[in-house]
């Protein structure tokens, strides 16, 4: 799949929904984040911006990243609506071909999953490499199909935390697995809809 392709994709999927005004930052983040010394962080497929936003109010410098142009265009008109638009830089990248520079202290990736080809492995191996000593990786994936997913397919398969973990293949004496579980919890989809979902979570912590 072509990088033309990927973002004609996403950029239409964003298109076709009415721009957010105050997203909500994914509960795990926030469970995460929530006393964490504030500095450099990484959104990895930012999508409206929800993260990024909780984030940049906790005191945060947050790169927030897409490949859709329609998402980082968006994310940018918001962050500076709401007077974040100096801890909000929000930049298109096709992660196939470029990862944001720099280093970070905490990189996020909530629901990095695509129809298209994507090489989850070195994506994630490029932010846990992106992190400063003591900077953290969290990962969060799906463990389950919601009714409203895109993608319904009754033969996927969910990688658990510790074999998302073994797929980008750390060095143990550099970066520390702190958590790897599936916790379930009530989600809302589109039009208030409700389900218990699973979530697949990984917290990777550099240590030197």
């Amino acid at each position: 799949m072509s990088t033309t392709d990927a973002v004609t994709f996403w950029d239409g999927v964003h298109a076709a929904r009415t721009a957010a005004v105050d997203p909500r930052p994914n509960p795990l983040l926030t469970e995460t984040a929530t006393g964490l010394p504030p500095g450099d962080a990484l959104d990895l497929g930012c999508g409206d911006g929800g993260d990024a936003l909780w984030l940049a109010r906790q005191g945060w410098h947050v790169t927030a990243v897409d490949v859709s142009a329609v998402a980082v265009e968006r994310l940018a008109a918001l962050a500076r609506s709401h007077g974040l638009g100096g801890r909000v830089t929000a930049e298109r990248h096709d992660l196939h071909e470029s990862f944001p520079q720099g280093g970070f202290d905490l990189v996020c990736a909530h629901y990095l999953h695509t129809p298209l080809d994507l090489d989850r492995a070195t994506v994630l191996r490029s932010a846990a490499c992106a992190l400063r000593p003591g900077g953290r990786l969290l990962v969060v994936d799906h463990g389950s199909t919601a009714p409203w997913s895109w993608n319904q397919d009754p033969d996927v398969t969910y990688p658990s935390p510790r074999e998302v973990a073994a797929g980008i293949g750390l060095d143990a004496a550099a970066w520390t697995v702190e958590r790897a579980d599936a916790p379930r919890r009530t989600a809302t989809g589109p039009g208030g809809r409700t389900a218990e979902v699973t979530d697949h979570v990984l917290l990777i912590r550099r240590t030197a």
